[in-house]
Order: C-alpha cells, then sequence, then structure tokens
C-alpha cells in the first residue's frame, strides 16, 4: 500500500503532537543526561533513580532477574550500579519505564503497544548478545539502548493515536492494515524527531534513521547489529511483523559482523526465550 494512501489529515495530525507525550520517563531521561555528560558518582545515579520508587522498584526486579544477571543479586540502586555499572542500570532505568509506557486503555491500541514492547525489548536483549559475541563486550549496553529505542517512533504515533481518539479527534476503528503503512512512512521520521529533540547522543539517533535505510553506513557496527538483530526479531515473529523466510545468514549485516549460521540459530533462541519475560 502506498503511503499517500494514508489520509492526509491523519498524517498532519498525526506529525503534530507534542513532543512531551508520555514516551520517556523523567527519571530516565535525566539519567541518560548525566550519563551522555559524562558527569556524575555512584550516589548521584543512585540518588536520581530513587526519585521515583514505583521505578526504582521496577528497576529493581528488572535487574534481578535471570535475563539481566543471573544468580547475583542487588537489593539496591547503588548496589545495582557498583555491580553493573551506570550505563546499565540506566538502560534497566529506561527499560522499566518503556515497558510502563506500552499500555493503553484502549483495547486495540494496547494490543499494538505490547507487541511492540516485545519486539523492542527482545530486540535490545539480542543487540547485546550479539555485540558480546562479536568481541565488542565494552560496547554491549550502548547496542542495548539502540535497539531498545529503534522504535520509539512506533510508540509515539500510538501515544499520538490514543490522544486523537481520547479527544474525539479520530475514529477508535483500527485497521490493521493502515496502523502498519503509518508506521512505516512515519516511525522512522517521528522516531529521530523525539531522539533529536531530548539530546541523545548521535549514535542513537543515527540507528534510529538508519535502521531501515536502504542506504547506510557499514562501517558503524552498532547500526549492523540492531538491523540484524531487528531482521531476526521478524523472522521469529517477535512483535508486529512475522516474516519466516528471510535468510538471515546472507544478509548484509550478518556478512560484516561475521555471524555464521550457528550464531543465528543461537540468537533465534534467545529470542524466542524474551517472550517469556516479565517485569
Amino acid at each position: 500500500m502506498p503511503s499517500t494512501l494514508i489520509p492526509e489529515t491523519v498524517r498532519k495530525l498525526l506529525a503534530s503532537q507534542p513532543i512531551e507525550l508520555p514516551i520517556f520517563h523523567p527519571v530516565a531521561l535525566k539519567l541518560q543526561r548525566m550519563l551522555s555528560n559524562y558527569d556524575f558518582t555512584v550516589d548521584d545515579v543512585a540518588q536520581v533513580a530513587n526519585e521515583d520508587m514505583a521505578l526504582a522498584s521496577q528497576m529493581l526486579k528488572m535487574a534481578n532477574s535471570p535475563m539481566y544477571m543471573g544468580r547475583t543479586k542487588v537489593a539496591t540502586i547503588k548496589e545495582a550500579v557498583i555491580r553493573l555499572g551506570a550505563q546499565q542500570v540506566i538502560n534497566i532505568a529506561i527499560a522499566a519505564s518503556q515497558a510502563a509506557t506500552h499500555a493503553s486503555s484502549n483495547p486495540a491500541l494496547d494490543r499494538y503497544m505490547k507487541a511492540l514492547w516485545q519486539h523492542s525489548h527482545g530486540t535490545a536483549l539480542g543487540a547485546r548478545w550479539v555485540a558480546i559475541t562479536c568481541g565488542m563486550r565494552g560496547a554491549a549496553d550502548e547496542n542495548y539502548l539502540a535497539a531498545l529505542l529503534h522504535d520509539v517512533g512506533k510508540l509515539y504515533l500510538l501515544k499520538s493515536i490514543e490522544r486523537l481518539v481520547n479527544a474525539g479527534v479520530i475514529s477508535s476503528m483500527f485497521d490493521d492494515e493502515l496502523i502498519m503503512e503509518i508506521f512505516e512512512a512515519m516511525h522512522v521520521e517521528q522516531g529521530y524527531r523525539l531522539m533529536q529533540h531530548w539530546n541523545f547522543p548521535a549514535m542513537y539517533c543515527d540507528v534510529i534513521k538508519y535502521h531501515h535505510a536502504e542506504q547506510w553506513d557499514t562501517v558503524n557496527k552498532m547500526l549492523a547489529i540492531v538491523r540484524f538483530v531487528n531482521q531476526a526479531s521478524h523472522s521469529v515473529g517477535l512483535g508486529l511483523k512475522h516474516e519466516p523466510e528471510l535468510a538471515l545468514g546472507a544478509t548484509t549485516e550478518a556478512e560484516i559482523l561475521d555471524i555464521g549460521d550457528f550464531q543465528v540459530a543461537e540468537l533465534l533462541a534467545l529470542l524466542e526465550e524474551t517472550r517469556e519475560f516479565e517485569i
């Protein structure tokens, strides 16, 4: 379906929604800014994280889950920062807040949001695994965050639709084909707009801007990882798409990352495991 079939009035309404829609938790944003400025101590991170006790509680629950830590347990945010490092704790803060954000009182929209969270979170865990597997352990946490946020434009669009429906501006009847077309036509530009507005580092903005592009910087390993794991997630039907016919081992991304059939099989198994993860 060509993007011109999206009613122009709907396109303009969605694109003009306030950037302050509940996409990012203010505490998570504050933590990300601290990390970007390299101006923090362990106590600083713990103090900010504890500004919202509900978020702090979710962070600890996630930090102590097998997907993140295995058998190592932490009891406080400060202890988590010391054991995991600031970047991973901040990643967990953003993930915990995003999990809560991917919800709607509208059943139709809630279905999309839950599927989107499953995809984004699974892709993030997969990207961290691929980074480690490819000898990029030092960049694993950055790859996790890039993958976690690669489809944030879709969340923005869903929140925009929710706001317009609640205001009675557009119909509450959703056609799957139209929703997917809106995503395809608008989620990259809106995600990039969001990330620039919130002053996220350029490496994350670039991943959002180019994760579907035909022409992209093949030297950018983070971008290659997110693109590859995004396709792997589609291959197993993790989220809104299921494309089992994808030949992952034959992709440009797999060639760049030197990923063979054995690693592909391991990644697909990991992505399947993430379906069971809850916080």
